[in-house]
């Protein structure tokens, strides 16, 4: 992404929505919600939306066109892409599609401590997602049952992205659910401690230290 503007996938949605037409940011949260990309555009805060604009102005990505004020509603500003705001959602775009982001998702996080609970508090909280993750599943499912003999698969490609990802979740997460069933997969205070002190590195020395610095 050297040279370009800071990308974030809500920016994103701002240009291609600017792209179509100039609007204002209400205009753009209906939107989003109205053809389903607030499955992978959090738009549930306005007030991101309004930074995020502010920043696409400071980037010269968009400009302010004009303010309307209808009757009884408070003035809103109707904004509109520029050229150079046309040549970076393209480029954005092609970078996003092309490169994968090295991103850093709460779950693997959690996964990354899970010793911090027993194995059996472990499976407590597993079983709970596995739950939630049927629910979801069972979501997609239905509303690409309903909307897919309507629309082109062109424009549900993201909701099959996500569930292809939720069914991926829901078969390894199954399969840690059955090994702490099992006890395939356990562990203890005893046994942490003990390994840890198997792997820990020799501690340094201040002195040690001071001469790797000056090296």
């Amino acid at each position: 992404m050297k040279g370009l503007a800071r990308y974030s996938p809500l920016a994103l949605a701002v240009l291609a929505l600017l792209s179509e037409a100039p609007m204002h940011p209400y205009r753009m949260q209906q939107l989003i919600k109205q053809r389903g990309k607030d499955e992978v555009i959090n738009v549930r805060q306005r007030a991101s939306l309004y930074q995020t604009i502010e920043r696409l102005l400071r980037d010269g990505l968009i400009v302010a066109q004009e303010t309307t004020r209808a009757e009884r509603r408070p003035e809103r500003t109707i904004y509109a892409l520029t050229d150079r705001g046309r040549e970076t959602v393209g480029a954005w775009l092609r970078a996003m599609l092309s490169r994968p982001a090295h991103e850093f998702p709460a779950f693997p996080a959690a996964i990354a401590y899970l010793p911090l609970l027993t194995p059996e508090d472990a499976l407590r909280q597993l079983e709970t997602r596995l739950g939630a993750l049927e629910e979801e599943q069972a979501r997609l499912d239905s509303q690409l049952d309903s909307v897919g003999p309507v629309l082109p698969r062109l424009f549900l490609l993201e909701t099959e992205y996500l569930r292809a990802m939720l069914n991926a979740e829901l078969a390894w997460v199954r399969c840690l659910v059955d090994d702490l069933r099992a006890g395939r997969l356990t562990w203890s205070e005893e046994w942490l401690r003990r390994f840890t002190e198997a792997v820990a590195p020799p501690e340094t020395t201040e002195e040690e230290r001071i001469m790797t610095r000056e090296q």
